[in-house]
């Protein structure tokens, strides 16, 4: 069967069902034709004189659809909160003691993640207060992996932030030549450095970090939770009035 064939089964419910009420509602003149055709006909008569039922039904649906979705990937993110929130290998930026979490699952090599850099560069300068947690994951290209495995390896000499903000503002794609070169160029031990980057702890982290967003339904990146509560924006203003709302 069509793997869309309950969602058309499930319209047709709706939308007869939206007819019935309109026609309860509206009781239309009686007229005279077999009884075993008499509710089709009547649907269908209805439907083709009201064809907003049909609109109405399914935008009502639709959202409902979502409504159930965003409910269901609030249950998964409350049931998973402690790992979301309180990973102490996920690196942070901003104050380590903040008491607003904000938690960015991003990807190094994403062109969104980068447009949604200055704008979290931005809310965390203006708001002291604030921590955000860096989740990595490793899909756009090929250099996303090692990407995210430097920047936890710079995390283990506490230098995350500036191997953060040097593979973002790096121009061109990444390439593990470029990330390397970073890495020398904000002082890490290099061989310190390359040992972390194939570390089993690592590698484990960046393991945990994919395990959680199936968890969690998290499919794409930027994807950001502001104390528990999914947040999709790039949108500064947004992402600052969410944070005042909380300040409150």
């Amino acid at each position: 069967m069509n793997k869309n064939a309950p969602l058309y089964i499930s319209l047709i419910a709706l939308v007869a069902s939206a007819a019935a009420v309109f026609m309860s509602t509206n009781p239309q003149p009686a007229a005279p034709q077999p009884a075993a055709n008499a509710d089709t006909a009547s649907v269908e008569e209805t439907l083709n004189n009201n064809p907003e039922i049909i609109i109405n039904a399914m935008r009502n649906y639709e959202q409902k659809m979502r409504d159930e979705a965003a409910a269901n990937a609030q249950k998964l993110i409350t049931d998973n909160i402690e790992a979301v929130n309180n990973d102490p290998d996920t690196p942070v930026i901003g104050n380590p003691d903040g008491t607003i979490t904000l938690v960015e699952f991003f990807d190094f090599s994403c062109g969104y993640c980068h447009r949604l850099y200055p704008t979290l560069k931005n809310i965390i300068a203006k708001n002291p207060d604030v921590k955000v947690l860096g989740k990595m994951m490793a899909f756009v290209s090929q250099s996303s992996d090692y990407a995210a495995r430097a920047a936890l390896a710079a995390n283990e000499q506490g230098k995350y932030t500036e191997m953060y903000d040097a593979l973002f503002t790096s121009e061109g794609p990444l390439t593990e030549e470029s990330i390397n070169a970073a890495a020398v160029k904000i002082g890490l031990d290099m061989a310190k450095f390359n040992a972390d980057v194939n570390s089993d702890k690592v590698k484990n982290t960046m393991s945990n970090f994919s395990s959680l967003a199936q968890k969690i339904q998290v499919n794409g990146v930027p994807s950001m939770i502001l104390n528990g509560k999914m947040l999709q924006t790039l949108d500064e203003s947004v992402i600052q009035n969410a944070i005042d709302e909380l300040k409150k």
